[in-house]
């Protein structure tokens, strides 16, 4: 237990490095992306043109379709093919927005459906303008609504990031696996990647719940 305990502290600065170099600042940026993108491809979904609409379900169903690992290897080693090539940074960020993102769009579209249609009627008797209805009604509602279900995105996106390991790139677990192939102690170092992401989940989860009672009590305050 001794010799795991020194391995655990002597591991340790390495692992938390690559988790705040690599790891956190892909999934935030890859989270900010894919907020974007399933804001976008949820607007295209409820579009009356056609064209665009058929464009989201199509990029909808791809991403949420395919195992994400399938996806980096398409992107990172099946792109140069065609002539496409991207760094491993570039090629894990854009495979990760995307898959994340075709998760966030379906998780915008079911708390906008949720919003009663009567909500929207009042809106119009109001004379409020689409951006109004927007800005006042739609969007303080469906982010109410999406924010338990963001939150396991993110989450579930964190956890994701390990699969960027297959591409070379060196986060929180490829170090881990680096650690483990020098010292050979594989049980000992995978179970320490392991309490890591854990902490980063009950970090994130208690930072979840928070938003989720701070945006439960701002509503009380506005019906009040």
């Amino acid at each position: 237990m001794d010799r795991y305990l020194n391995l655990w502290a002597d591991s340790l600065p390495q692992l938390l490095t690559a988790a705040v170099a690599t790891t956190i600042p892909l999934t935030l940026i890859s989270f900010a992306l894919a907020l974007l993108i399933g804001t976008v491809a949820a607007s295209l979904r409820a579009s009356s043109i056609k064209p665009l609409a058929w464009l989201a379900w199509i990029y909808i169903w791809i991403f949420r379709g395919t195992p994400l690992l399938v996806q980096l290897f398409i992107i990172f080693y099946g792109l140069p093919s065609i002539g496409v090539t991207l760094d491993v940074w570039n090629a894990a960020i854009i495979t990760l927005s995307l898959n994340t993102g075709a998760y966030v769009a379906e998780t915008f579209r079911a708390a906008v459906a949720s919003i009663p249609r009567g909500q929207f009627e009042a809106a119009a008797t109001l004379n409020f303008t689409r951006l109004q209805t927007l800005r006042h009604v739609v969007i303080p509602q469906a982010v109410r609504i999406a924010l338990p279900t963001l939150g396991n995105d993110l989450i579930d996106l964190v956890k994701g990031t390990s699969l960027v390991s297959v591409i070379s790139l060196v986060d929180l677990f490829q170090t881990g696996k680096q650690i483990a192939s020098r010292t050979f102690e594989p049980m000992a170092m995978y179970t320490e990647v392991a309490l890591i992401y854990l902490v980063i989940f009950t970090l994130l989860s208690i930072g979840q719940s928070y938003l989720e009672k701070r945006s439960n009590r701002h509503l009380r305050s506005r019906n009040a």
